[in-house]
């Protein structure tokens, strides 16, 4: 930047030379008034204009059109160091407050504003008076003179890591809200959804508006008492040290969904008060409902697996084959059924290749209906039990496989279990029930049926697997004992 011996630029209806002498005359580094200087009006005009730019929050500097500055503002002074005396009336920024390297590319920055419409926004790096350096972001705009012509540049500038640090978090905040793979739920104190992204609009089964300021328990059929409880929580005591896994059931126009939700929280809080005031709640979340489901299904395999080890071993130990097959059933209702039976086919077992007119079925074994306890030999053996045509023990005979039912899907009413459970001659609080034939050596023996109440899900498929494998170890035990019998 060259140097000048101009004398006034207008900033504002006010000359920059006039600023220029009142930020230096506070400084002590001007003479005294003379005959040529200003009227006091003015004078007094251009300190009042000094004092405004000194009590902005931003750091503002001016240069005329040779590149002098003109005015250095007290915030521009704490971020680099270089007091108003210091500063007023040097050429440009070169050799004090910019390396030698950059000084060309920043004059060239800066004084671009003149013949620019608008403001002009630039970064670079300035030094402080210590020797330190400070990235800055600029805003410039070219000063006018009374000919409409420029007459200098206004520059207003702040340390950037500030903005960088605000525009992350607006940049983290929208990439959260738009494109994160994991829901993102802010939940006001009054536990209702203030903001949902669109991952969580479409976990919840609705749209991003319509899930706003509704109860979670509108959304949510089952686990709301317990997601309301953590959130709860947090907004009292604090984000927990850990994610929590919630299940959950979600309300859709298809019906509900059973959903497990890995859930991580943490509390809002105004950073704008003195005092924390709660905000809400940000709930984040994952959908790990099929590895869940996996992770239970290979214990549920291994403890059955257990189970059937464990069975043959005490069956080994029975003097009785047929207390070895009651023993078996026992085993093999932990955790999986409410009850079970066990009929035989009335006067021996059934060939394949020889074709039975009326099968009927005789009671030998069951579990107490009422309270746990052991398996025990039917009281009514030798006496056909009174099925129906088309009972599903029948119909298992009939098909040699396994049948599946219950006494509805969805919400029924118990007088109507009771009534379907007790025509089919099962404990009265029966709802699912699984019929599976018992065979050895291509025959079959008879069937056992393993029965669920209300509290337990329907019979799957890798139930009737498990019942098979049952089956087996039954029919194998009840043909021994027959042929036991028999000699």
């Amino acid at each position: 930047m060259k140097a000048s011996g101009r004398t006034g630029v207008r900033y504002g209806g006010r000359s920059l030379q006039g600023v220029q002498v009142s930020a230096s005359r506070r400084s002590g580094t001007t003479d005294e008034l003379g005959p040529d200087e200003p009227e006091q009006p003015e004078r007094d005009g251009a300190d009042l204009l000094a004092a405004l730019l000194d009590g902005m929050d931003a750091a503002l500097c001016a240069f005329d059109a040779e590149g002098v500055v003109t005015h250095w503002n007290r915030e521009a002074e704490r971020i680099l160091g270089w007091s108003a005396a210091e500063a007023v009336g040097r050429q440009g920024f070169a050799g004090w407050a910019v390396r030698s390297a950059d000084a060309g590319e920043v004059e060239e920055r800066l004084l671009s504003a003149m013949r620019a419409p608008g403001r002009q926004v630039n970064e670079f790096a300035l030094l402080t008076k210590d020797g330190g350096r400070v990235l800055v972001r600029t805003q410039s705009a070219a000063v006018r003179g009374p000919d409409g012509g420029p007459a200098g540049v206004y520059c207003a500038f702040s340390e950037v890591h500030a903005q960088i640090d605000l525009e992350r978090s607006i940049a983290l905040s929208e990439a959260l809200l738009e494109d994160a793979s994991w829901g993102v739920v802010l939940v006001d104190v009054d536990l209702r959804p203030a903001v949902v992204n669109a991952h969580a609009a479409r976990a919840l089964g609705a749209g991003r508006t319509a899930v706003l300021g509704r109860p979670l328990g509108d959304l949510l059929s089952q686990g709301v008492e317990e997601l309301e409880s953590a959130l709860t929580h947090v907004l009292a005591e604090g984000a927990p040290p850990a994610p929590a896994e919630v299940w959950v059931s979600v309300r859709t126009p298809e019906g509900e969904r059973r959903r497990c939700w890995r859930s991580g929280f943490v509390r809002l809080a105004s950073p704008l008060a003195e005092e924390p005031v709660p905000l809400g709640v940000g709930w984040l979340f994952q959908d790990v409902t099929e590895a869940k489901q996996a992770e239970q299904e290979a214990a549920l395999l291994r403890f059955r697996a257990h189970q059937l080890h464990r069975a043959a071993r005490a069956a080994a130990e029975c003097e009785d084959p047929a207390e070895a097959a009651t023993v078996h059933l026992d085993f093999a209702l932990a955790g999986f059924a409410d009850h079970a039976l066990i009929d035989r086919v009335a006067g021996g077992a059934l060939v394949d290749s020889v074709a039975a007119d009326e099968v009927r079925l005789v009671r030998v074994a069951t579990t107490p209906s009422g309270a746990p306890g052991p398996s025990l030999p039917s009281g009514a053996a030798g006496l056909p039990v009174r099925y129906g045509e088309g009972h599903p023990a029948l119909q298992c005979v009939e098909r040699a496989g396994s049948v599946r039912v219950s006494a509805g899907v969805g919400s029924v009413p118990p007088e109507r279990v009771r009534r379907w459970a007790e025509a089919r001659q099962w404990p009265a609080d029966t709802v699912h029930a699984l019929c599976t034939v018992l065979r050895s050596r291509g025959r079959t023996l008879g069937v056992v049926t393993f029965l669920r109440g209300a509290g337990r899900g329907a019979f799957e498929r890798p139930d009737a697997m498990y019942a098979e494998d049952v089956a087996v170890r039954i029919a194998t035990a009840l043909d021994l004992a027959g042929a036991v019998a028999e000699e």
